[in-house]
């Protein structure tokens, strides 16, 4: 199963910007999350269209399953 971690922050005009990380480790620990996501905050690590990251929003995990099918 292919998994894809977005981290989900609020920027200056107080729209989503969202941050994809491949294939994260498992299990996802939720405590380090929150921790890098406001070190990102903190350091004004990127920006957006709509100025930088203001504030943590979410995270979440998502699994996709890939199944190739023989044609």
């Amino acid at each position: 199963m292919i998994q894809t971690l977005e981290l989900k922050f609020l920027n200056e005009q107080e729209k989503i910007v969202t941050l994809t990380v491949d294939n994260p480790t498992i299990p996802v620990n939720p405590t380090l999350v929150k921790q890098v996501m406001d070190k990102i905050v903190a350091n004004n690590v990127f920006t957006s269209s709509g100025g930088t990251v203001v504030a943590v929003q979410s995270a979440r995990l998502i699994g996709k399953e890939v199944i190739d099918i023989d044609l």
